[in-house]
């Protein structure tokens, strides 16, 4: 039960955070907002504030905030026709870097809301993690002393690793995802050593304790504003760009469907992370960090230029651009509810492979 309401809350929290970048930008631009609501379907509590109601509805996954002058189906979507006025307070009336903003809006919240979270992460730590190699693991016996297979290879107490395989390394979780979702065990690495870029070639990393491939430890730093700031920046855009690298590793068939997850997979997720710690503070950070990376994933998701969500509409946007008049209503509402509607397929398909994954 606990896990059911955790994912509840969180889910509730991330998409009144996407809504209300969309809602304080619309603001911004004096744009009449029609309704404000987290979750779908029916309402369950809604009150009238001025010119815009406020509600919260019964199924959590979702949420929107209706403006007049949207280029969508306003009875099906946002229940009144309000949403076609045609006054200078309307959406579609105001200049396109206006509309960019607000639809751009949404997406930048949830990654900013990532931002957030990872400071806070970042402020629970006993200190603010590093790329620079502190020590390596050895195994001493009677006989002979087992060196790491990283120190064979070169690497030295005080490398600041830099670059695995080409990619840039901002964070531990950077080295954890080269180093252990790599195609071979040798690595090209490159290290500031001594204030000069050092270049290593095939690098083996193994723990012949765990018979890991990090055998390592990383150098910590004691934690002031710049260095919490700037580590969880780092780990900010280090999550978005895993969740590109997935998303290009899905498309060229390295992960297969079934190695996506739906909302039935993601309360699974909340649930581990919620008993995953020894301790009440590394249960509390699981979750935390496991929220971090939802909300960024909603936030790069919501950029892809698939019709319904907002990478869409900006996509809508562009062509108006280029052609120099907008699109017909009707035309983009049909993309639209055609988009929706293949989206809302693929949710039901990873929904259904969720749960045979359960029974399984």
């Amino acid at each position: 039960m606990l896990k059911y309401i955790l994912a509840i809350l969180i889910f509730g929290f991330i998409i009144f955070f996407h809504e209300f970048g969309h809602f304080i930008a619309a603001k911004l631009f004096n744009v009449k907002v029609l309704k404000f609501a987290v979750g779908m379907g029916p309402k369950l509590i809604g009150k009238t504030i001025g010119e815009t109601e406020y509600s919260i509805r019964v199924f959590p996954l979702g949420g929107f905030c209706a403006m007049a002058g949207e280029d969508t189906d306003a009875i099906t979507k946002h229940e009144t026709s309000e949403a076609f006025d045609d006054s200078e307070r309307s959406l579609k009336n105001k200049p396109r870097w206006q509309r960019f903003i607000i639809l751009a809006a949404g997406p930048f919240m949830n990654v900013f809301l990532g931002f957030i979270l990872a400071v806070v992460i970042t402020c629970m730590l006993k200190l603010v993690p590093t790329t620079v190699i502190k020590d390596f693991h050895t195994v001493s016996d009677t006989d002979k002393t087992i060196c790491a297979a990283s120190a064979e290879h070169g690497l030295c107490v005080g490398d600041e690793i830099k670059k695995i395989n080409g990619m840039r390394i901002f964070t531990t979780s950077d080295l954890s995802y080269q180093l252990m979702t790599g195609d071979s065990k040798e690595f090209d690495v490159e290290v500031e050593r001594n204030d000069e870029d050092i270049k290593l070639h095939n690098v083996e990393f193994h723990d012949s304790v765990t018979d890991r491939n990090i055998d390592f430890y990383i150098q910590g730093e004691e934690k002031n504003i710049a260095n919490v700031l700037s580590y969880s920046f780092k780990n900010t855009i280090s999550t978005a760009r895993l969740i590109w690298i997935s998303l290009g590793d899905l498309i060229s068939g390295k992960y297969s469907f079934k190695d996506m997850s739906g909302p039935i997979g993601v309360v699974t997720e909340i649930g581990k992370a919620a008993s995953s710690g020894e301790t009440a503070k590394e249960s509390i950070m699981s979750i935390i960090n496991l929220t971090m990376f939802i909300t960024v994933n909603l936030g790069i998701m919501n950029l892809l230029p698939i019709p319904g969500l907002d990478g869409g509409q900006i996509l809508f946007l562009l062509i108006e651009a280029i052609r120099r008049k907008p699109i017909k209503p009707e035309h983009q509402g049909i993309v639209n509810l055609i988009g929706l509607g293949l989206v809302m397929l693929l949710i039901i398909a990873i929904t259904f492979s969720d749960i045979t994954k359960l029974i399984g």
